[in-house]
């Protein structure tokens, strides 16, 4: 039988992943969705790419990114969260260059490099240091 304090921190990285995954992929899609539109920039066109499936599916992925990080804050401090889901923007980076064929300088793929070392320092740390809701509980 797992600990509770186990079981928290468990749900916590779980929580983490979503929130990282949806936020990667609901730009990544918000990005495709505008790249690839043809309705142009007048009002009527803004609003039919906006009813694009691509458009779309960012929209979505992006809510639920909100409030799926609106939870993992409540769970966990924000010292851990914002580091932690930082490492989203290593993957937009990946995508960016591998899918999406844009020209990533040596300077960015630096600055992503830089984000998982930092990302792997604050990981490494338990992801609620200050315990007060687990004890309410």
């Amino acid at each position: 039988m797992q600990m509770p304090g186990r079981a928290v921190a468990l749900k916590v990285w779980l929580l983490t992943v979503v929130v990282v995954l949806t936020n990667v992929f609901g730009n990544f899609s918000l990005s495709w969705g505008m790249k690839h539109s043809a309705y142009g920039l007048t009002p009527l066109g803004v609003l039919r790419t906006v009813f694009t499936p691509w458009v779309l599916a960012g929209i979505a992925l992006l809510i639920l990114w909100l409030l799926t990080r609106l939870t993992l804050l409540s769970w966990a401090d924000l010292s851990f969260v914002l580091p932690v889901t930082a490492a989203g923007y290593v993957f937009t980076v990946a995508l960016g260059r591998y899918v999406l064929n844009e020209d990533v300088s040596w300077q960015r793929w630096t600055g992503a490099i830089l984000i998982v070392a930092g990302t792997s320092l604050v990981g490494a740390t338990p992801p609620k240091t200050t315990g007060k809701r687990e004890k309410a509980a």
